[in-house]
């Protein structure tokens, strides 16, 4: 007994100092491949991405993620606690019936870049441990870079560009607030909606969140995130 918990001592520190160099090392380097990814070759659906830089992004791509997903992404530290407790609460009521998330962009990245696709108690946990760590080596702008580098946007597809160039031909660079507000709509559900032609769903819910760009435009820390400032 006392072998085995020295080499699993021994394990668990080696996967410790690993994971935060890591950590440390993706704040300048993109990852390689992610779980997701994976599954997505495992399963047939391909492999289509190309990451593009923070300055390379277009400015409606980026608030059209804020607007749609987390509205107080330039402010708070990785945890929406008032959503959190309202997406709760509603769970606690409907029982049984489709969950409420209340994931902000920090944490969707933590369980898109470090973790699997689930909902259990465990992947929670380490999904909130990979938060504040991102959130305190990452910094703000490099967490928005990676949620749209690395996201499923479509079917084998992840990350803006090459979202685009399936969905509209064209680089990121040039996409409409419409366009890409239909983009960023479909990422909660990338097999499920269709972004051009929209869906009945995916249009209304584009024009919503574009309503919700244009209300965020002039905030302060919104506009700096954008500028990169």
């Amino acid at each position: 007994m006392k072998k085995f918990w020295r080499i699993f001592k021994k394990t668990f520190i080696i996967l410790f100092i690993a994971q935060l160099v890591y950590i440390v090392v993706l704040k300048w380097v993109n990852p390689p491949i992610t779980v997701t990814q994976i599954v997505s070759l495992v399963e047939g659906n391909g492999l289509k991405r190309d990451y593009i830089s923070y300055e390379a992004m277009p400015k409606n791509a980026k608030l059209a993620a804020i607007g749609s997903e987390d509205q107080l992404f330039a402010t708070h530290n990785g945890f929406d606690r008032k959503s959190i407790e309202k997406a709760l609460e509603f769970n606690e009521k409907k029982k049984g019936k489709r969950l409420r998330g209340a994931s902000t962009i920090s944490q969707q990245v933590a369980k898109n870049v470090f973790l699997w696709q689930g909902r259990s108690w465990f992947r929670k946990g380490l999904e909130a441990y990979f938060t504040f760590m991102i959130e305190l080596v990452w910094g703000k702008e490099r967490i928005l870079q990676m949620y749209l580098n690395v996201s499923e946007m479509g079917i084998g597809t992840f990350g803006i560009e090459a979202a685009s160039q399936r969905y509209f031909k064209k680089p990121a660079s040039q996409l409409t607030r419409n366009e890409a507000a239909r983009i960023v709509v479909n990422m909660p559900n990338p097999k499920k909606y269709r972004v051009n032609p929209p869906s009945g769903y995916v249009s209304k819910r584009a024009n919503w969140v574009e309503r919700q760009m244009r209300n965020l435009e002039g905030d302060v820390e919104i506009k700096k995130l954008l500028d990169g400032e």
